[in-house]
């Protein structure tokens, strides 16, 4: 009977202790108005990003975002095509932060882009891109003479007919030249280069094509009939200057074309 009594009596259960709560840290007042100017950014709202950007210089000048926040600053406002400013960010950023190398280099480029934009009407991005013109950067060079040269700015010729040995920027400086009715006068780099013979018999439905390196230019010859080469002859083409052609023409460029009733063949530079 005893026994049933204490069986029948519930266990007493001592409540659990609770676990002290984790306070977060409070995020630091830099680091929140950074993180406000970045969602803003994403969010493509330039105006308010470059002011959460100029609040958090204003009051935390010595802030470890601050040379972030110079570079988004600048970048913030190019987005917002307010050119001049954006300009003179970009250079605020790289005089007081000249040991940011990647963002370095990303912002003297955006700041050629800038001063293009502006260089028919603010003689001071005129006098940016031609001092950029002797930067200690290729990229930088050719990036202020493609921008020139827009303007047909003979300044910009020098770092152009240079540009012509940098593979990234040989063609942009070939068609640059061009257009400002200038021979390029250095050999560009035959890397990447071809000559594309296309040779179209009348009996055939599909065109026979060719790519030959530049160096074997000579060989286009031995895809002409002997009525072909009588035409190029007559029309002036130098068979024997092909590569030198191909170097000094735009990608794309037909230098000529032949007919002998038979077959039509074809040469471009691609």
């Amino acid at each position: 009977m005893i026994l049933s009594l204490l069986l029948a009596v519930p266990a007493l259960v001592m409540p659990a202790t609770p676990e002290p709560a984790i306070l977060a840290a409070p995020e630091n007042p830099a680091d929140t108005l950074f993180r406000q100017g970045r969602d803003l950014r994403y969010a493509q709202r330039w105006f308010e990003a470059a002011q959460a950007y100029r609040t958090l210089l204003g009051e935390f000048p010595t802030s470890s975002r601050a040379a972030d926040a110079r570079y988004w600053l600048a970048s913030s406002l190019e987005q917002d095509q307010r050119w001049d400013e954006a300009a003179a960010a970009y250079t605020e950023f790289l005089a007081k932060h000249p040991d940011q190398r990647l963002l370095g280099k990303e912002a003297r480029l955006n700041r050629v882009r800038c001063w293009g934009i502006r260089q028919w009407d603010s003689p001071t991005a005129s006098a940016g891109l031609a001092e950029a013109l002797s930067d200690d950067r290729d990229e930088v060079r050719i990036a202020a003479a493609l921008q020139l040269a827009r303007r047909r700015d003979a300044r910009a010729l020098p770092v152009l007919q240079a540009g012509l040995r940098v593979d990234a920027s040989s063609e942009a400086c070939r068609m640059a030249l061009l257009s400002m009715g200038v021979q390029p006068q250095a050999a560009g780099p035959t890397q990447g280069r071809f000559l594309v013979v296309r040779v179209k018999e009348r009996d055939k439905a599909e065109a026979l094509t060719v790519r030959l390196a530049l160096g074997l230019a000579r060989a286009v010859g031995g895809y002409l009939s002997d009525e072909q080469l009588r035409q190029a002859k007559k029309k002036g083409v130098d068979l024997e200057r092909l590569m030198d052609q191909a170097l000094n023409a735009p990608k794309g460029t037909e230098l000529f074309s032949l007919d002998d009733g038979k077959s039509t063949v074809t040469v471009t530079v691609e």
